[in-house]
């Protein structure tokens, strides 16, 4: 027989464990593989009024003000990193007399939209993820 106990979450097998908790209720085995063996993919394991394991979907975590703040201006901070070397290549280009891999419109969007990344904080729509500036679609075609 298995077992499953609220208190502790876990399952018992009555040929194996010999100290099983006083709340334990008995499951099945298909109970056992839905619910607590394989569950699927955004779901947490609870119990029911009677003990029995169920899935649940996790609750909603609401951040404060200040922690959407800050969750908001580390991503910006990512995105500012995260295209700093395509301004170092094409200055770097530049210096070195080369052909640039970027054109010259292309280089100034990019530089507007870092403006428009270290401004983000100061906007409206801030910290409101739905306000973020829009990447320019060509950077990600950009290869390192």
């Amino acid at each position: 027989m298995r077992y499953y106990s609220p208190s502790t979450g876990a399952t018992y097998l009555s040929k194996i464990h010999s100290d099983i908790p006083g709340d334990a209720v008995e499951i099945s085995e298909e109970r056992f593989l839905e619910v607590v063996a394989s569950p699927p993919a955004g779901k947490i394991r609870s119990h029911d009024a009677g003990g029995l394991p169920i899935l649940i979907d996790p609750p909603k975590v609401e951040l404060t003000a200040e922690e959407l703040a800050a969750t908001e201006r580390a991503w910006r901070d990512a995105e500012v990193s995260s295209t700093e070397w395509l301004v170092t290549r094409h200055r770097d280009e530049l210096d070195m007399q080369r052909p640039t891999k970027l054109t010259t419109e292309q280089f100034a969007k990019l530089l507007a939209y870092r403006q428009e990344l270290r401004d983000w904080p100061l906007a409206l729509q801030f910290p409101s993820p739905a306000g973020r500036p829009l990447v320019p679609p060509w950077i990600a075609e950009q290869t390192q």
